[in-house]
C-alpha cells in the first residue's frame, strides 16, 4: 500500500492549495483517509478526515479547507483557502485499514497508513 501526495508548494498568503493523495495497492472506499499537518519544532496535528460522505476539520482550518474524495481514483483532495503563514507545514495523508476506529478519526494512531508527506510554505 501506498499513499503519495502532491500539490504542495510556496504560495503568498490568502492564497489557496489543493493537495491531492494518490492511494495505490489496495481501495480505501469506505474507509476513513485525513490529513495531518506537522510544522518544525511542532507536534503532528490533525488537520481533516472524510468517512464516506461525512467531513471533519481541525479548528486551525475550519471554514476555509473542503476535503473530498474520488473513489474511481482512489485518491483524497485537500483544499485549503485564506492561507496563512501558521499553515506553513509538512501535510501528511493517512488512511486507516479497519472501520473498527471510525471514532477516532482525529487521532494519529489511529491510521494506519502514511504518505511520505508534501511541504507546504506560506509567505507572508
Amino acid at each position: 500500500v501506498q499513499l503519495v501526495e502532491s500539490g504542495g508548494g510556496l504560495v503568498q498568503a490568502g492564497g489557496s492549495l489543493r493537495l491531492s493523495c494518490a492511494a495505490s495497492g489496495r481501495t480505501f472506499t469506505g474507509y476513513p483517509m485525513g490529513w495531518f499537518r506537522q510544522a518544525p519544532g511542532k507536534e503532528r496535528e490533525f488537520v481533516s478526515a472524510i468517512v464516506w460522505g461525512d467531513t471533519y476539520y481541525g479548528d486551525s482550518v475550519k471554514g476555509r479547507s473542503t476535503i473530498s474524495r474520488d473513489n474511481a481514483k482512489n485518491t483524497v483532495y485537500l483544499q485549503v483557502n485564506s492561507l496563512k503563514p501558521e499553515d506553513t507545514a509538512i501535510y501528511f495523508c493517512a488512511a486507516m485499514s479497519s472501520r473498527a476506529l471510525i471514532s477516532r478519526r482525529m487521532v494519529e494512531s489511529a491510521y494506519d497508513y502514511w504518505g511520505q508527506g508534501t511541504q507546504v510554505t506560506v509567505s507572508s
